[in-house]
């Protein structure tokens, strides 16, 4: 993967995580255990430290970045979708935020809170445990259901799995022209979405 020092800091990746060889870690970086960093993403630690605790996820394409002297951390299992960008914040354990919301410096995603894809949480927000946050500037509609927080788990575990399997048999490959006979699918199990679909 492209890994950068600067002034003599080199990022860290625990052995047991994944990091896609196209994501660019740039100088504090640390990724814990079991996370996964997906394709395209950029974890600037130029200016602050960029962390993700055990198990957690950031997606493909996904922005970490902050003002000098400020962090950005992601607790354990927290779960960021394709695109987001994360500057100066705080993503609490067992939060998600959605595909390509933004969540800005000194905001603080609470505990099993859930931004919604697209949202913005503007600078010094704080959304409560359990918070659903829609729209921009993002706002607290409900709180999450027992239900919705096991099936945020679920998709967790998903990616959890998923970082097992890049480090086991992810690999660069040229294409096949055609498609070989009896060529297979991939065979997983099925994910309950939040909305309670399928």
């Amino acid at each position: 993967m492209p890994c950068y020092a600067i002034d003599g800091i080199v990022p860290i990746v625990d052995p047991t995580a994944y990091v896609h060889p196209t994501a660019v870690l740039i100088g504090d970086v640390i990724v814990g255990p079991e996370c996964y960093v997906g394709p395209c993403a950029s974890l600037r630690g130029d200016f602050g430290r960029i962390e993700l605790r055990a198990g957690a996820n950031v997606q493909d394409t996904c922005v970490a970045h902050s003002f000098p002297n400020r962090d950005v951390l992601i607790e354990a299992n927290g779960h960021i979708g394709h695109g987001a960008v994360l500057h100066g914040c705080i993503v609490r354990q067992d939060a998600l935020v959605g595909m390509n919301a933004v969540v800005m410096d000194d905001a603080e995603v609470g505990p099993e809170a859930v931004v919604a894809a697209c949202a913005f949480v503007p600078a010094g927000m704080r959304l409560p445990r359990r918070a659903l946050a829609v729209g921009a500037p993002a706002k607290v509609i409900r709180t999450m259901t027992d239900d919705e927080v096991q099936r945020k788990r679920e998709g967790t575990a998903v990616y959890h799995d998923l970082t097992r399997r890049s480090r086991a048999s992810l690999r660069e490959v040229q294409p096949d022209a055609h498609p070989k006979p009896g060529r297979g699918r991939l065979a997983l199990p099925e994910l309950r979405g939040l909305t309670g679909s399928r």
